[in-house]
Order: structure tokens, then C-alpha cells, then sequence
């Protein structure tokens, strides 16, 4: 397809500067933590986002699992628009007319009974690993040593001192150790490895029913039953964090809910609000029932434009289908790769359910996302050789199609210009290993 040029009436205001301007503002004065291609992006609408130049891109990583509506939805504009006229912000030491009803609505989805409203995902991991700690010193009447904190190998929770504590790769901790004590790591879908660590002095699992940043690896549902059993054992939280893996993204409302057994606790953010930053924990009543006035809170949290909008999302996903639309395209997009399997023999595996693929590749996969970004295309790539695809959830058959056809000639340029020739370090392996150990 060839490349797109739009006329876009939503231009960057003058004042802002150019996009060369924005570039060079933005390495004199941002700090140093994301390497970014030389391209500023202005405007999206749908599946599709446009830089500066006008040049369209599919957007196949979907703001990191965030824009679930894709870009410029209609009916979230109207509503921001709307709730922008009459107040943004309201302390939470007030009631706003949509907290209440999008705090049920999401009671209705997760099937737990109340919600802590939080600005992102790394905040509503804290505010879990709190609730968790809370429950067991509420229920003791004052200390408790029911502190320890378990999480599994090749975890990825967020970057605050708490989420990073059950955090596992090293490269993320290692610059800002001590961290948070207590928390001990267990193999990944080995149950023998934990059942040795989980004792009475556990107050939490936390566990990602598909690991996101450790390359889409989906917990199994032996591990599972029993993460539940020990926990309801030993009195302690079942925490699923669904930041990445929930709100439909799997073709269900939330990935743990293809378990015969609910988790208490359930994180989410990402794609909430659209885009917008809000996050939730969802618990049940028996560990909520330990956060009291002035236990925790937030600032920012749960304002009524940004509940507006997340109510106004959950209404949009069930008006259009769209969890069954993430199951249903997930599926020919798994398809589709599958068979360019036969082609490019580099391709090792095809893992994920609904919109959370990864594609497991025996070689290096950064080239592969340089070449796919020259190509208009936007994916990424995680553990040095496992590309990720977290596309919107209006995405169509046409955009499939699209998508398909674009990786296919990514994946030929790269293989005939000998830049995917560098084989995948050795640790890359041991997720695999590891659930092949434990299966």
C-alpha cells in the first residue's frame, strides 16, 4: 500500500514550534529515558496514526495495550468536550456523578465488589501490595508478620518502588536496590517451586494470567488452581494483575476469568479510560474491607471527566462487541502469522489469546521493528526477540489483512538485506525451558 498523506485541520498550534523544534526541545530537556525514532506524531484517527509529514502508520502496539478505541473515537471525544465545560477535577473529598456508576460498572465486570480508583498501573499495583498488607494487620488488631510477598519469574508489574519490587528482571531493579522487602520470586508455572515457598507468612501472590513484558506467556491453569488453594490455605490475597492482559484484551472481559477460580484482587489501567490515565483496583469484599478513611488515596484519581470517559468506553465495547471482536481478530491475525511460518522459518512460536500476541523469533527482533516502522507500521519488540502486537479493539478485517501483508514484506526485506541474521541470547530461551518443564 502506498504511503498516505492527511490534511488534518487538528494541526499542532503555531506557538508549539516545529516538529524539528520539538525534537530538539525535547532532548535538551527531557531526561534521558526512552530511546524514540526522529518522527513526532500529531493526530491518529482509528487504527491509524500520522507524524508531522503527514505519513500514515497502522498502529499494531495500540499506545502499549492503551488505545483500545483507537484514536479520535467520536463518542469519547463528545464526552470529553462535554465534561472539559464542567469540571475537570473534583477533590475526592466530594462525590462526582460518575465514580459511583463507573466504580459498579466495573464491579459488574470483574465480578468483585469494590474499587479503589488510581492515575496508572504501577498505582494500582502499590494500592493492592497495600490492601494485601492492610488486611492480615487489620484482622491481627495491630503488627502482623504476614508480610511476604510472592511473585513469579519474568514478571513485569511497573517501575515504583512497590511494583518493582515484583518486578523480576534484574536490568529494571538492579539501579535501585534496596527495594521493598519481603518479596521472594517463584518459577514460573512450577507448582512444586510454589508450594515451597508459600507459607503462613504470605499475605499475596501476585500473578500475570498472560505475562506481557516477559513475551505473551500464558499461566497455566494447574498453576493457577493452585496459587488459589494455597491462598484461601493461608488466609492470603490472589492478586491477578490485568494491566496489560484485561479489559477485553483477550477476547474475555478479564484474562483470569477463564479460570475456574476467581483471584480477590484485580489491577488494571492501560486502556480504562481510552487513553486517558485511570487505573482501578478491584477487590472483594473480605480484603477491601481493610482499607478504611485515610488509609490511602488520591489526588488526581477518579475525576469525573476521566470516569466519564471510561463509563462511555465500557458502553462503546458493549454497544459494539468489541471483547468479541479482540477474540474473533485476534484469532485471524494468530492465523495469519502462523502460516508465514512456512516462509520464514525464524518464526518459532505464535503465543497470546485475543488482542496480546507475541511472535517468538529464533534471531534478533529489533530490525524487524525498524523495518516495520520505515514500512508504516508500528509493533514492538520485547526480550530481545519476541515482537508484540497489542492492536486497538475496532480493529477490522481490513486492517488484519493489511497488517498481514505489511509484516509479510517486513519480514522478506529484512531476511534478504541479512539484518535478522544475529541469533537471540541464550537467556532468551529460559521462559520457554521453563514452561516446558513445568507442562
Amino acid at each position: 500500500m502506498a504511503k498516505k498523506k492527511e490534511k488534518n485541520s487538528a494541526k499542532i498550534p503555531s506557538r508549539a514550534g516545529s516538529p524539528a523544534r520539538a525534537q530538539a526541545d525535547a532532548s535538551a530537556h527531557l531526561m534521558n529515558t526512552y530511546r524514540r525514532p526522529p518522527v513526532v506524531f500529531t493526530h491518529g484517527r482509528g487504527c491509524r496514526l500520522y507524524d508531522a509529514h503527514g505519513k500514515e502508520y497502522l498502529d499494531f502496539l495500540g499506545g502499549i495495550a492503551v488505545n483500545a478505541l483507537g484514536y479520535s473515537h467520536p463518542r469519547l471525544v463528545r464526552v470529553i468536550r462535554r465534561e472539559a465545560a464542567r469540571a475537570i477535577h473534583i477533590s475526592n473529598l466530594f462525590h462526582n456523578a460518575y465514580q459511583g456508576p463507573l466504580a459498579a460498572k466495573l464491579a459488574e465486570w470483574t465480578g468483585l465488589d469494590r474499587i479503589f480508583f488510581t492515575n496508572s498501573g504501577a498505582e494500582a499495583i502499590e494500592g493492592a501490595l497495600k490492601l494485601a498488607r492492610a488486611y492480615p494487620h487489620a484482622k491481627a488488631g495491630g503488627e502482623s508478620a504476614k508480610t511476604r510477598i510472592l511473585a513469579l519469574e519474568n514478571s513485569f508489574h511497573g517501575r515504583t518502588f512497590g511494583a518493582l519490587s515484583i518486578t523480576y528482571n534484574p536490568k529494571y531493579r538492579a539501579p535501585f536496590e534496596p527495594l521493598v522487602p519481603g518479596v521472594e520470586f517463584v518459577r514460573f508455572n512450577d507448582v512444586a517451586d510454589l508450594e515451597a515457598k508459600f507459607n503462613s507468612d504470605v499475605c499475596a501472590i501476585v500473578i500475570e494470567p498472560i505475562q506481557g513484558e516477559a513475551g505473551i506467556y500464558s499461566v497455566s491453569d494447574l498453576f493457577w488452581a493452585r496459587a488459589r488453594a494455597l491462598a484461601t490455605q493461608h488466609d492470603a490475597a490472589l492478586i491477578a494483575d490485568e494491566i496489560q492482559c484485561g479489559f477485553g484484551r483477550t477476547g474475555r472481559r478479564f484474562a483470569s476469568q477463564k479460570f475456574a477460580a476467581p483471584p480477590d484482587i484485580i489491577t488494571m489501567a492501560k486502556p480504562l479510560a481510552g487513553g486517558l490515565p485511570l487505573g482501578a483496583v478491584a477487590a472483594n469484599d473480605k480484603f477491601a474491607s481493610a482499607f478504611s478513611p485515610g488509609t490511602h488515596g488520591s489526588t488526581f484519581a477518579g475525576g469525573p471527566l476521566i470516569c466519564a470517559v471510561g463509563l462511555e468506553l465500557l458502553s462503546v465495547f458493549e454497544d459494539e462487541g468489541l471483547v468479541e471482536n479482540a477474540r474473533v481478530r485476534g484469532a485471524e491475525i494468530s492465523e495469519g502469522v502462523k502460516l508465514l511460518m512456512t516462509r520464514f522459518d525464524f518464526i518459532r512460536e505464535v503465543r497470546g489469546e485475543g488482542l496480546i500476541i507475541g511472535i517468538d523469533l529464533a534471531i534478533d527482533g529489533a530490525p524487524f521493528v525498524e523495518e516495520a516502522f520505515r514500512s508504516g507500521l508500528l509493533i514492538n519488540c520485547t526480550h530481545e526477540q519476541i515482537l508484540r502486537l497489542l492492536p486497538p479493539f475496532i480493529v477490522g478485517k481490513r486492517e488484519v489483512a493489511e497488517f498481514l501483508q505489511k509484516f509479510e514484506r517486513v519480514l522478506a526485506r529484512v531476511t534478504k538485506n541479512g539484518k535478522g541474521a544475529k541469533t537471540a541470547p541464550p537467556q532468551a530461551n529460559l521462559q520457554s525451558k521453563s514452561q516446558a518443564a513445568a507442562r
